[in-house]
């Protein structure tokens, strides 16, 4: 059976990943019906831990899991490393006794509570004792008693962690009220002041990254770029010999590691670098979630029935954040790089041939499965193989970043 695993990032007050809330679905084929809770939280556990990896999902960072009444009062938790996991105890879990005796027995032998989705009850004060995150939705819940929240939870060792921040607004406004965990997509989206302009060194990078990836680019120029920036050439020997390749005898020339990735992996290492260093002072999740988006869309056209280009598709992945990366609006950026005209419909309009491989993308991160299961249609991929394609995007994803 295929498993379906998304991964939502929490960040911390600095803007650096704290860890991932991990969305779950045993497949396409439950769509549509319920799936039961208990079922679903013991289906990740088991896949995560067991056939997938706990580490390649979440990447060493903590990994936030549902749990239901049912088990947690079986004390399911206990089953996994209580440094890999954190427990979160659903808004809809009665506080009853054998629930708080679980909940106990679960922090005395080290592992964190976290309540979800939380609005404050008095019969709730046993596991607020117990917690260690107490997640606010920024949405649902009115400004006043979230202020009233934090007034009364100031002191007492509980951190407060603010769920569903969708703008840089609200993220500002949560971090003044006292808040020290943020999840929302705040971080992926533009802050854009009137009158801005691009560097032109900015500019000329941006616009090296966009040629890089044109099919007619001289593999010349690439080397020579290489070979004239040390910073490159040394992150391309890192990158040659981490472990995402696992080559048994390490590469120590430029010339080798060229040869052995070849023209088009040489083309988005360059493209990867050079996104990172215009993102250099943007959360790394930022760029993190960029790449997955790259890889991931390039994955989907190599196994797409729909003739793609897969390179088009790797650039339009790596770009959809250019935004939020260079805090400008998606329609200025257009104007300004020598991009085709299918990857500036996907990411100006959301229309042409290409917009649907993105948008299955940024669906699968939300982790809405329905529109998944439509797009996986339209673009002629199997449902199956959208999970290890996302796997995929996920580990190379972590090593390209880990070596900036």
């Amino acid at each position: 059976m295929e498993v379906y695993v998304a991964r939502q990032p929490v960040l911390d007050k600095n803007k650096r990943t704290f860890g991932y809330e991990l969305l779950f679905r045993g497949g396409m084929t439950n769509v549509f019906p319920e799936i039961d809770g208990d079922r679903a939280t013991s289906e990740l556990l088991s896949n995560s831990f067991f056939s997938i990896g706990i580490e390649k999902i979440t990447g060493g960072k903590k990994a936030l899991i549902n749990f239901t009444e049912e088990l947690l009062i079986r004390r399911l938790p206990l089953m996994f490393p209580r440094d890999k996991i954190m427990v979160e105890v659903l808004e809809d879990v009665e506080p009853g006794r054998e629930v708080i005796e679980a909940c106990r027995e679960l922090v005395e032998k080290g592992y964190k509570m976290v309540l979800d989705d939380f609005f404050y009850k008095p019969e709730l004060e046993p596991l607020i004792a117990l917690a260690k995150i107490i997640k606010v939705d920024f949405i649902a819940m009115p400004l006043s008693e979230i202020r009233n929240l934090v007034v009364r939870f100031a002191g007492n060792g509980v951190a407060l962690l603010a769920e569903k921040v969708e703008t840089h607004e609200e993220f500002q406004q949560a971090l003044e009220m006292g808040f020290e965990y943020f999840q929302g997509y705040f971080f992926s989206k533009p802050q854009i002041l009137k009158g801005k302009d691009i560097s032109p060194s900015r500019l000329t990078l941006l616009q090296i990254i966009a040629e890089a990836n044109k099919p007619g680019f001289s593999f010349d120029e690439l080397e020579k770029l290489i070979r004239q920036d040390v910073s490159i050439s040394y992150k391309l020997l890192r990158y040659i010999n981490s472990a995402y390749f696992r080559r048994v005898q390490e590469i120590s020339s430029i010339k080798h590691a060229i040869v052995m990735l070849g023209e088009q992996e040489i083309r988005r290492f360059v493209s990867l670098v050079g996104m990172t260093d215009l993102a250099s002072e943007k959360p790394e999740e930022l760029i993190r979630e960029s790449v997955i988006r790259a890889r991931l869309c390039e994955l989907l056209g190599k196994n797409s029935r729909i003739p793609v280009d897969g390179s088009e598709l790797f650039t339009l992945g790596l770009f959809s954040h250019i935004d939020a990366i260079m805090d400008d609006s998606i329609e200025s950026l257009m104007e300004k790089l020598p991009l085709s005209d299918a990857i500036k419909g996907a990411l100006v309009d959301g229309h042409g041939r290409l917009a649907d491989f993105l948008n299955l993308v940024t669906y699968f991160e939300t982790g809405n499965w329905e529109k998944i299961y439509e797009l996986a249609r339209n673009i002629r991929v199997k449902n199956e193989k959208i999970p290890e394609l996302y796997l995929d995007a996920i580990g190379w994803a972590d090593t390209l970043v880990g070596i900036q």
